[in-house]
């Protein structure tokens, strides 16, 4: 199933990544794909947001990878942008993170394809003006959670 959706601002993609946020259970992958600026970091802070975590989110660019700690659910941020292998992917610890107490969200997925769990969530942004995205998100099959998101 993939729904679209349509933000014109900032603050639309980040309450959208909210009510994304609050359905999350462990163990959920979020794949993003989407050109350099598009949003993959603005609707993770959203999503933040909806697990409780707050909105202390920041491209994980240069660290590669940022952790965002809570009670009851961590939300681990991926870009693997200069990830070109298995053998670097495995440098990131993106494997060690998996488990049932996590979510990941994963910039630049198509550069890992080949390890990306089926059941992932996949979030394609688009920009289409200065501040407006179409936001196509696909939950895997029979995953009703993400059907009926209002924002």
């Amino acid at each position: 199933m993939t729904k679209v959706y349509k933000t014109s601002s900032a603050a639309e993609t980040i309450a959208l990544g909210e009510e994304i946020g609050r359905r999350l259970k462990g163990g959920d992958l979020i794949a993003y794909s989407g050109g350099l600026g598009a949003g993959k970091t603005t609707i993770t802070r959203g999503i933040s947001i909806g697990m409780g975590l707050g909105d202390e989110v920041t491209s994980p660019t240069f660290a590669l990878v940022n952790e965002y700690r809570g009670d009851r659910l961590s939300l681990i941020h991926f870009d693997m942008y200069r990830i070109n292998s298995a053998d670097d992917l495995e440098t990131t610890g993106f494997f060690d993170y998996m488990d049932e107490d996590t979510v990941l969200a994963v910039e630049w997925s198509e550069n890992i394809a080949e390890e990306l769990p089926e059941d992932a969530l996949r979030i394609d942004i688009q920009r289409i003006y200065e501040d407006s995205r179409e936001i196509s998100i696909t939950a895997p099959e029979g995953d009703d959670r993400f059907e009926d998101i209002s924002y």
